[in-house]
């Protein structure tokens, strides 16, 4: 999988709970682009063991896909959003930032074997826990960057724990 330079040269920081609300409702942040190519769609089946023709049988795929080629798989694509996120977001400060699960998640269209992809990040709430810890809820818009794509392929609801330093203890 070949990684290409971030789209924009800024990482957002958000150095605070305070910074986090304030950036709640502002212009989604754009991730660093990714190729997902036939290897890494390969791996991941070998990994996860899951070895659908769709996804690891090009010849078939040509065949008989609806898209004429093989695609990448829905957790696949799922578990780039830890790289997009560090490509475009930092929290200074933060003692830990942890995955806390999914509201929602959406797969609306393939992901073709071979397409660029990206994610885009809006904040969409945080909760403050106590004192120097937040819940925040991203809303996350995976973008297929590929000609005569007609939506997104991804879309989640995504929710992280920030703890910053300082922070009273749970």
């Amino acid at each position: 999988m070949a990684s290409h330079p971030p789209l924009s040269s800024a990482i957002r920081q958000f150095d605070s709970v305070q910074a986090l609300v304030d950036f709640v409702g502002q212009p989604a942040i754009v991730s660093d682009t990714v190729a997902v190519d036939q290897e890494t769609i390969d791996r991941f089946g070998q990994v996860t063991r899951d070895n659908q023709w769709i996804h690891v049988d090009p010849a078939r795929a040509q065949a008989e896909s609806p898209y004429g080629r093989t695609i990448a798989h829905g957790f696949l694509v799922l578990s780039l959003l830890t790289y997009w996120q560090a490509s475009c977001v930092a929290f200074p400060g933060a003692a830990m930032v942890l995955n806390y699960g999914f509201d929602k998640i959406r797969f609306t269209a393939p992901v073709p074997s071979g397409a660029r992809v990206s994610a885009r990040f809006a904040l969409a709430e945080v909760k403050e826990i106590r004192p120097g810890e937040a819940r925040c809820t991203w809303s996350i818009t995976v973008e297929v960057e590929v000609e005569g794509a007609q939506r997104p392929s991804v879309h989640a609801d995504w929710l992280i724990m920030v703890r910053y330093e300082g922070a009273e203890p749970a």
